[in-house]
């Protein structure tokens, strides 16, 4: 019963014709599905989760735009290949800007449209959803003030109030939770 693939397959070829359409629920699921792989992809080249985030974005947006010409050629390596290109774009413009602080105006080559508020909501979606199944194996002691900073966005010092700790408490937690996971969790694990 080796058939996984060859359902994918087709499952991708009529999500892709539904998107053509304009269904987007149906892109809805391909972000859902390609979003860690792509935001991967982009961060193995970026090293910096806000901008590989920014880069996934950029590549969803280009999925939808380029989707017309697709010919079923391998999604999943045409995606990557997409994700590839606008990583090393991303490089190259804060290479440029780290050479250039006045070159910051070239960034912003368009506003932000819906289009893009709803794929960036569905990539950090994504990626809380991975978080938020990676701390579930910590160790309690970790889990605990890793989910109150990362995942419930408190401050330092809202954390030691609730826990009645000193600020330096909370930090040096926090660098023990994140050297475990340095210790623990190797990069490849995030990997599909």
């Amino acid at each position: 019963m080796n058939m996984g693939k060859g359902e994918r397959k087709i499952d991708e070829e009529r999500l892709i014709d539904q998107i053509r359409r304009g269904d987007q629920a149906a892109f809805r699921m391909l972000v859902q599905q390609y979003g860690q792989h792509v935001f991967q992809t982009a961060y193995s080249v970026l090293k910096n989760a806000k901008d590989a985030e920014d880069a996934a974005q950029e590549v969803f947006l280009q999925v939808y735009k380029s989707l017309p010409e697709y010919r079923s050629q391998g999604f999943k390596t045409w995606i990557t290949r997409i994700a590839v290109h606008k990583a090393i774009d991303a490089k190259r413009r804060l290479n440029r800007r780290l050479e250039d602080p006045m070159a910051e105006g070239e960034l912003i080559e368009h506003l932000p449209s819906a289009e893009e508020d709803v794929l960036g909501q569905l990539v950090r979606q994504e990626k809380k959803k991975l978080l938020e199944t990676k701390l579930g194996l910590l160790p309690a002691q970790h889990k605990e003030i890793l989910i109150q900073f990362y995942i419930q966005e408190k401050s330092y010092d809202q954390i030691a109030k609730e826990q009645d700790i000193a600020v330096k408490t909370v930090e040096s937690r926090l660098y023990r939770a994140r050297s475990w996971i340095r210790t623990h969790w190797k990069e490849e694990e995030w990997n599909e």
